[in-house]
């Protein structure tokens, strides 16, 4: 769903029982909206882990994946016998993006390799959804924007958190009144990322601010919308016995005008994961809370009592399904992606500043820090 589609008036209210007694509930949209007719051919570039998410999302949206490319040749042929068997196979990505009738193009490669295959597919005449974190450089992600904006076509990012129910709930419900004025945000994530050892993960020097962490200075940046925030202090370590190479706990605390924000990761935790979010304004509250990302409930809180949503799907592959989803309704309404490249520097320049100040303890400002100066 669009944005600038959300209505400013209160939301709509109906009188019904919830788990929180009765009430009265806010009708809210969260889940991912489909164009109405638009169902371009779509390419895949790389096939990895991730990319099942992607596939198990589109095809059950009905979406059209006409090609899957990999330079492991394997790893491509094993995606389409779980998705889409009639899909082309290539290890060369110029052949996809050569194709006439692919129309839409996932890239899903890591951020290095991924910036030319973002310029090629545009010169080419692609619209682009590429994976997340967008760029190592703002700067890089402004001119590919631009070369967009140029080429007449749509490149979106693939912050799918941004359609995991709770959130998709969440941000909609601050859009439309519920909480009133923000002034609080604080969203904790406790879990184990020692998965990452041993992968091409564990290269990533800020594995978790940069990573991992993407998704809620996304998250927070829509929360605030256009609401200006000030400074950002973050810190990272590493936690008592940890084997892998990067820092696994981090937290950043960012002050925005009329209110503050913290985040918390602690990614070393073996036991009771644990994901929480609370969102504070003037007219009310929302909590979220689960033992997993996937796993969430929700109570909104106002003047008019306390109830509990009932909210269908889970962040996968639901989140995938609504980025996709919005880029192919954005194309079809001739329109910016929520998801564009160029709200998602927003998020990145949260993130950017987090980094810089966790490196040396000093605050920085949102968009004062440009690049990331050391990657994995």
């Amino acid at each position: 769903m669009a944005e600038n589609s959300i209505s400013s008036d209160h939301y709509s209210l109906k009188s019904v029982g919830t788990d929180a007694g009765s009430g009265l509930y806010p009708e809210i949209e969260y889940r991912p909206k489909d164009p109405v007719e638009f169902r371009p051919a779509i390419g895949l570039i790389a096939c990895g882990g991730i990319t099942e998410s992607h596939l198990t999302a589109y095809s059950r949206a009905g979406y059209n994946v006409v090609a899957l490319c990999d330079l492991d040749e394997d790893r491509a042929i094993r995606r389409r016998g779980q998705f889409y068997p009639d899909a082309w196979i290539t290890t060369d990505y110029r052949a996809l993006l050569k194709r006439n009738d692919i129309e839409v193009v996932d890239i899903a490669t890591h951020p290095l390799e991924r910036l030319p295959l973002i310029e090629a597919a545009l010169i080419a005449g692609k619209h682009v959804l590429s994976q997340k974190p967008f760029v190592l450089d703002l700067a890089e992600g402004e001119r590919l924007a631009t070369l967009a904006n140029s080429t007449g076509r749509r490149l979106a990012v693939n912050q799918n958190g941004r359609w995991a129910p709770h959130f998709s709930y969440i941000r909609n419900a601050i859009r439309r009144g519920v909480v009133g004025e923000l002034m609080s945000v604080h969203q904790a994530v406790h879990w184990d990322h020692t998965w990452t050892i041993g992968t091409r993960f564990e290269d990533i020097d800020d594995l978790i601010l940069y990573d991992f962490a993407i998704h809620w200075f996304d998250i927070l940046r829509l929360f605030l919308g256009d609401r200006g925030w000030n400074r950002v202090v973050a810190t990272r370590s590493r936690a008592i016995g940890q084997v892998a190479r990067p820092p696994m706990l981090a937290q950043a605390i960012i002050d925005f005008d009329g209110g503050q924000a913290s985040l918390v990761f602690d990614a070393h935790i073996k036991f009771d994961a644990r994901d929480t979010t609370y969102v504070g304004g003037s007219a009310g509250t929302i909590r979220a809370e689960g033992a997993n990302l996937g796993q969430q409930t929700v109570t909104v809180t106002t003047a008019d009592g306390v109830f509990t949503p009932h909210l269908e799907g889970s962040w996968f592959p639901d989140g995938f399904h609504g980025s996709m989803a919005e880029l192919l309704c954005a194309i079809e309404e001739e329109r910016e992606p929520l998801n564009s490249a160029t709200d998602n520097l927003r998020g990145l320049e949260l993130c950017f500043a987090a980094i810089a100040s966790a490196s040396d303890g000093q605050p920085r400002y949102p968009g004062q820090v440009r690049m990331l100066h050391t990657h994995g």
